[in-house]
């Protein structure tokens, strides 16, 4: 394939209820929005679904951005492909020990399920020390009997796990030549190729995760291309990875592990390009869909990064991600008041199918969706995507199901709803801000997703945040995100050296080479950037300690006192501690090199001709806040671009619905963003 030289560009991101999709023509401004319901089993289904929606024309697109849950739900529910290991003698049960932490801090339970069974976990002769010396040849013969075992256990990928790989590859890199000669399909994943560091439980299972859904990935992308191929689409597409950036379909499927959190790492981009035209630098991301929250930070227009991310109990994936927080409140987040009686929302979700009661899809179970439409804050008729239901099913079942255990009627009992989902996402916001030694209240809230927008200003005076942005089409910012966003390789490498006997030159080297390769993989892409930067950074540490810091560098050519300086710095803004007595290590050298596209005028998202020149409300509605009130409703598409609000209100549009709280004061800003000013 080759892209269009010019055209338009179409983003589409796949969530757990809806599938979202841009359509943006830079040359004429012209919009196309799309939301369909995901089709879970097969995703591409629902791309197809959502560019018919959108009546585009494939022949006509330039490029087709894609961000995919298909990774993420795979690691997550554990549908993944059979996979093997081949690892250093003595060293098989790697994943299964891992830290020796607890699923749970408390009790005497846990339950824990590695990625690869024992059985499929073989071991071979081979042996690096730390500092790449080989103590022990390659038993070559050893690894082409293990590879003939795992292809008849019936395993689709296979892992080489080599003990120091990342000091010495060789023996991966061999053992892989001879496994090449009898594996039946390109899925091999060598743990040092995907991840050049030391830890080698960290590393094996990314190495894991990688293999596992390589297979998932490259199917799922083949059949998508190839159902776009035969709709008359000639051009990319691009995948988005958790770290922000993009790749090419072509080599997703050998970096799989990278797609994982793809979904919401789009829209935090997103966020902070938004932010940025806003001139609003400091955001907290706040992406509430139909099945859950995902919150992050951005400080200075940029997305917190990191590569220590763990999704879920003993499943660290250390590549570099966006640091998405996520919490099981969404608006299909099931509601119960369990057997002690008390309230629960979440993390149990009516998803797409049924979906809420007000879905009029056959769900029966109060949701959070549910209590906002009981609340008023809802209107029945203009639910995207669903068949609807009446109002009086809706409060007879929170009466029934909540209200009557609870002593509550249903206005109450759907009002605690809400009360106990807010607090829950607060908990999110405070973990992804306070952790960082960040407060809250010196940040804007960042409101997207369907259903974000409603609850952000409750949520922003439970935290103490004087504003929210909410952008112009918040349901479907994580496609927008995949318009925005920009190719990107990251690069890591061990050194694991105290900074007394550091040579710099060593450290000016390894950057110069990730710099080179990621030059290299971005102009293979086929498609072009308008610039290409690079972002340094060190990972390092007091002797003695476990945990990294992450220490930005101005430039690759630094020498060690500044390294020294920098790292005291990063330290006392994290702890608010001095420790000179204690010597530093760097143990990563780590390279980012960013291929920026051109920038996007995202203010014609909302089409300027459709603006009236007065605000001018198109209905009222009782609407529960702290009481009943009288509440004005408004059509965002309709309010012009100098458009001045105060709360109670609610304002409306194709992909979500905005609650404005009583005493809150609304402005609109030249990109047609919202800007929500908290009493």
């Amino acid at each position: 394939m080759s892209p269009s030289p010019s055209g338009a560009v179409v983003g589409v991101d796949v969530g757990g209820t809806f599938t979202d999709l841009v359509e943006l023509d830079p040359a004429t401004g012209r919009v196309r929005l799309a939301k369909v319901p995901s089709t879970l089993d097969n995703q591409a289904f629902g791309v197809l679904n959502a560019l018919k929606a959108a009546d585009c024309d494939l022949s006509k697109l330039a490029l087709i951005v894609h961000g995919t849950t298909t990774t993420t739900n795979a690691v997550l529910e554990r549908k993944l492909a059979r996979t093997g290991l081949i690892t250093t003698a003595g060293f098989r049960d790697v994943l299964e020990l891992g830290r020796r932490t607890r699923p749970q801090a408390y009790g005497m339970k846990g339950d824990f399920r590695p990625l690869i069974p024992r059985d499929l976990r073989l071991e071979v002769a081979e042996r690096m020390d730390a500092s790449g010396a080989v103590l022990t040849p390659l038993d070559e013969a050893a690894v082409l009997d293990a590879g003939r075992q795992l292809v008849a256990a019936g395993c689709e990928a296979v892992v080489v796990h080599f003990l120091h790989a990342y000091a010495n590859p060789a023996h991966e890199l061999r053992a892989a030549e001879v496994l090449r000669t009898i594996w039946p399909n390109d899925h091999i994943t060598m743990g040092h190729a995907l991840l050049s560091e030391s830890r080698e439980f960290e590393r094996g299972v990314t190495a894991a995760v990688n293999a596992s859904v390589q297979p998932l990935i490259d199917r799922y992308i083949r059949r998508l291309v190839s159902e776009l191929a035969s709709t008359g689409y000639g051009g990319e597409v691009l995948v988005m990875n958790g770290n922000g950036g993009m790749v090419s379909a072509a080599r997703v499927a050998a970096e799989a592990a990278k797609t994982v959190m793809s979904g919401p790492a789009s829209g935090v981009m997103a966020a902070a390009y938004t932010g940025r035209q806003a001139g609003i630098a400091n955001l907290i991301t706040y992406d509430m869909g139909g099945t859950s929250t995902d919150v992050a930070l951005i400080r200075g227009a940029e997305p917190t990064v990191s590569n220590e991310i763990e999704i879920e109990y003993a499943m660290p994936i250390h590549v570099p991600m966006v640091d998405v927080r996520t919490v099981g409140a969404g608006g299909g987040s099931i509601a119960r008041v369990n057997p002690a009686g008390l309230l629960e929302v979440g993390p149990e979700s009516a998803g797409a199918t049924p979906g809420p009661i007000c879905y009029g899809r056959g769900g029966t179970e109060p949701t959070i969706s549910d209590a906002n439409m009981a609340l008023g804050r809802l209107d029945p008729s203009r639910l995207a995507s669903v068949e609807g239901t009446s109002l009086d099913q809706v409060r007879a079942v929170f009466e029934d199901r909540l209200g009557a255990p609870l002593g509550l009627d249903a206005t109450h009992a759907a009002a605690a709803v809400i009360r106990m989902a807010n607090l829950k996402m607060a908990g999110a916001i405070r973990m992804v801000s306070l952790s960082l030694g960040a407060d809250p209240r010196d940040f804007a809230l960042f409101a997207f997703g369907g259903a974000g927008p409603l609850h952000a200003s409750a949520l922003a005076k439970e935290l103490g945040i004087p504003r929210v942005l909410v952008p112009c089409r918040p349901g479907i910012t994580n496609a927008i995100g995949c318009l925005v966003a920009d190719l990107r390789h990251d690069f890591v490498k061990t050194l694991n050296t105290p900074l007394a006997r550091l040579d710099p030159a060593t450290l000016h080297a390894i950057f110069a080479a990730q710099a080179a390769e990621g030059e290299a993989l971005i102009g293979r892409e086929n498609v072009q950037a308008a610039s290409v930067r690079h972002v340094y950074s060190v990972d390092m540490q007091f002797i003695g300690q476990t945990h990294l810091l992450r220490v930005p560098l101005d430039r690759p050519d630094v020498d060690v006192q500044t390294l020294q300086r920098l790292f005291e710095e990063t330290y006392h803004r994290r702890f608010r501690v001095e420790l000179p007595e204690i010597r530093a290590a760097l143990v990563n050298a780590n390279t980012s090199v960013i291929g920026t596209r051109p920038r996007m005028d995202l203010s014609t998202l909302i089409d300027p001709a459709g603006r009236k020149a007065a605000v001018e409300e198109i209905g009222r509605r009782h609407v529960f806040f702290d009481d009943w009130h009288d509440t004005p409703v408004y059509w965002r598409d309709h309010l012009p671009a100098d458009a001045r609000l105060n709360g109670p209100a609610v304002i409306q549009q194709m992909d979500t619905t905005i609650l404005i709280e009583p005493g809150d004061r609304v402005s609109t800003d030249a990109q047609g963003n919202l800007i929500v000013e908290v009493a």
